[in-house]
């Protein structure tokens, strides 16, 4: 198995780097990055790998309409530290796949999390420190409640991901109900319909609606574009936002989970929030309480002025640098 975070430091002797701030505006990779894969018991996940492989480990964990390119620009900070970093393709994007043509695409919040807990267990590493946004955030989020002894430490862009996904919502705010108009869709038929058939015009206009101070080009959309070409794509969405609003059901292994998770509890492992100050979904609160209550170990709290939704894209050095502080 791969060697714990102690016995890591103990012999390489790494301690936090210095991060300069990345200020360029084209953070998405120039040149092509070798895609490895792994099977579990469920997926052959791909993935991209940088650094030592007896270093310690690093998970970054994309979400929903994004893909690895989102990190480019964190990798080379950390490989200089001594890192292993470690970029899976979730279930439905880019080159991972179903090793059963005809299981069911299921996608809810628990078996994103058991993904990765997986992929782990597949590449034969005991603990690891992890960092994501959306999707990705949310299933380190849920890794580091089932598994505290695993996740030896959390980045978590967006803060506390959770959901509760037994109890009915109430209506929201106007407001919120209009910004997540893609959810609502989605729940239709008519949405299911939309993703496959246009599934690049609605994304474009995701990224640029939940980053709106940030200029995503064509070249950059290119370069992440064939990963939502992945044939179980849109099954995968589509569940996902069905199954959170209780109009789908999850997989029968995954029912006591998510009746646990859907106490939400507290998150203990060391842990440090970044949130985006230009999101399409708002500004971040100001007060840190609702982040505090919900990471007992929270070791800072940040805002990332410069970023939106897909901030690891637009602030890489907060991530690396807040990753690094941690594993110091």
């Amino acid at each position: 198995m791969a060697p714990t975070r102690r016995d890591f430091i103990k012999s390489a002797g790494v301690v936090a780097a210095s991060v300069k701030a990345v200020t360029s505006k084209n953070l998405y990779a120039q040149a092509p990055i070798e895609i490895k894969t792994v099977r579990t018991d469920v997926l052959e996940i791909a993935y991209e790998e940088h650094g030592p492989s007896a270093g310690f480990p690093i998970f970054l964990v994309h979400g929903f309409p994004y893909d690895p390119r989102s990190f480019d620009g964190v990798p080379a900070l950390l490989v200089d530290a001594g890192y292993r970093i470690l970029v899976p393709y979730i279930r439905g994007y880019g080159p991972t796949r179903f090793l059963d043509a005809d299981a069911p695409r299921m996608a809810e919040q628990a078996v994103i999390a058991q993904d990765l807990i997986d992929f782990a267990d597949a590449l034969g590493i005991d603990q690891f420190a992890a960092s994501g946004f959306d999707w990705g955030n949310r299933a380190i989020c849920i890794a580091a409640i089932l598994h505290p002894d695993r996740v030896v430490a959390q980045v978590a862009c967006g803060g506390y991901s959770v959901q509760d996904t037994i109890t009915p919502s109430g209506p929201a705010p106007a407001a919120l109900e209009a910004m997540l108009w893609y959810q609502w869709y989605f729940n239709s038929e008519r949405g299911v319909r939309g993703l496959a058939q246009n599934r690049h015009d609605i994304i474009r206009h995701l990224w640029n609606t939940w980053s709106p101070a940030w200029p995503y080009s064509d070249e950059d959309y290119a370069r992440s574009a064939a990963s939502f070409d992945n044939p179980d794509f849109v099954d995968i969405v589509i569940h996902s936002y069905r199954h959170r609003h209780l109009n789908a059901p999850g997989e029968d292994r995954f029912l006591e989970v998510e009746r646990q998770l859907a106490q939400r509890p507290v998150i203990s492992v060391p842990a440090i929030v970044l949130r985006a100050a230009q999101s399409g979904f708002g500004p971040p609160p100001t007060n840190p309480a609702g982040d505090q209550s919900r990471f007992s170990n929270l070791r800072a709290r940040r805002i990332a002025d410069g970023a939106g939704h897909d901030l690891p894209a637009h602030r890489p050095d907060m991530v690396a640098e807040a990753l690094l502080e941690l594993l110091a």
